[in-house]
């Protein structure tokens, strides 16, 4: 089953505060993970290097092991941090993933809760194989 274009989503929120809401129009027509990535980096400013259990975030992902599937553009919720990365709910993935500091490729950009649902909307999701 085709995915559904921004156009032919309803809007998840109207929260004219809300980052993602004021880039969501604009957006509408592109479905390329990559364009949409770029565009969602400009809007979200506030980035961190030491992220938070309970909080969301976004961030460019390229891990080091081969032949394993991975979402380059991973959208999560923090459950567990460790020295080595931290664990956390992979919202394409529908389920726990597991990320190390030395594969994250820039900052992680923070998601705020009242924008979840405008970024869980947006087909940014990136699945690839590294080989």
């Amino acid at each position: 089953m085709p995915r559904k274009t921004l156009k032919q989503r309803t809007n998840p929120t109207d929260d004219k505060n809300n980052r993602l809401r004021k880039n969501y129009d604009d957006l509408i027509g592109v479905e390329d993970p990559d364009d949409i990535m770029l565009s969602l980096l400009e809007v979200l400013k506030e980035t961190t290097t030491s992220p938070s259990v309970g909080k969301f975030y976004t961030f460019v992902y390229r891990p080091k092991t081969s032949n394993i599937r991975y979402d380059e553009y991973p959208l999560v919720a923090i459950t567990e941090l460790f020295q080595w990365g931290f664990k956390g709910i992979n919202f394409h993935w529908g389920g726990h993933r597991q990320y190390t500091w030395n594969e994250i490729v820039g900052p992680l950009h923070v998601i705020y809760p009242e924008e979840l649902k405008d970024a869980q909307a947006l087909p940014f999701k990136k699945i690839r194989l590294n080989n």
